[in-house]
């Protein structure tokens, strides 16, 4: 199995022809949508999101991540990472960096084999596509073994006190794991202290709060209603709460 996660959107070619690549190289493979609306160009964004997901992922399955600003560039390299018998494909950008702290990788490639034919502009269909194919069918990794560094940034929080990704429903998912905050404590973000809720309905239509939610990050909403809309949230947006320094 192949699970996407890409900053690719829902409209365009592009997913569409990441999977065509995979069918061609890896026929009958199941691929999976986990995520294609991930912010563009924020690599560090996505990962602690990535982070969140890992355990859902089954076991032995390939991820194939895409959040490549850098594309066609020597600013990362493309690298293929093993940990908790998962296989991760994507360029080094830190994209993986926050999996690899929580789960550390049993082993990390550089990968060298290239396509004849390689855009530029989209390795996520002429070189992870067929590099997560060769993985998904039972091949050897096509590269030669690299330390950590090679997928990116080692210097990142292990939560990030800021909006990571805004959902369809308008819902600010945080990097802060839940775990890590006090049951009372409330979330100050644009000037605003948001309260904790553990449901939606605890709370009146209209109202906002926060609450843990089921991939464990500490997540902002409105009962009913868009958190982006009525508190004028973005991804980035700084988050603090009282039991935490940053």
């Amino acid at each position: 199995m192949i699970l996407l996660f890409t900053d690719f959107g829902r409209d365009g070619p592009y997913l569409g022809q990441v999977r065509i690549s995979i069918e061609r190289h890896a026929p009958g493979m199941p691929v999976i949508d986990l995520v294609s609306d991930l912010t563009p160009f924020n690599p560090r964004a996505a990962a602690y999101l990535l982070a969140s997901l890992a355990d859902e992922i089954p076991p032995g399955s390939v991820l194939l991540g895409v959040v490549d600003p850098g594309v066609g560039t020597d600013t990362r390299e493309p690298v293929v990472m093993r940990a908790a018998d998962r296989w991760y494909v994507g360029p080094g950008n830190g994209l993986f960096s926050i999996v690899a702290q929580q789960q550390p990788p049993s082993q990390i490639w550089r990968v060298t084999w290239r396509p004849l034919k390689l855009s530029d502009s989209f390795h996520g269909r002429d070189l992870f596509a067929p590099v997560a194919a060769m993985l998904a069918r039972g091949d050897e990794v096509p590269g030669e073994p690299a330390d950590v560094a090679a997928i990116g940034p080692q210097d990142w929080p292990d939560d990030l006190a800021e909006i990571i990704y805004l959902d369809a429903f308008g819902n600010a998912m945080t990097g802060i794991r839940a775990s890590t905050l006090d049951a009372d404590d409330s979330l100050r973000v644009r000037g605003r202290d948001i309260a904790p809720a553990r449901t939606f309905g605890e709370v009146a239509p209209g109202e906002s709060f926060w609450y843990p939610n089921s991939c464990g990050l500490a997540e902002i909403a409105v009962n009913q209603g868009s958190a982006r809309e009525h508190l004028g949230l973005s991804v980035g947006d700084c988050v603090a709460a009282p039991s935490r320094s940053t």
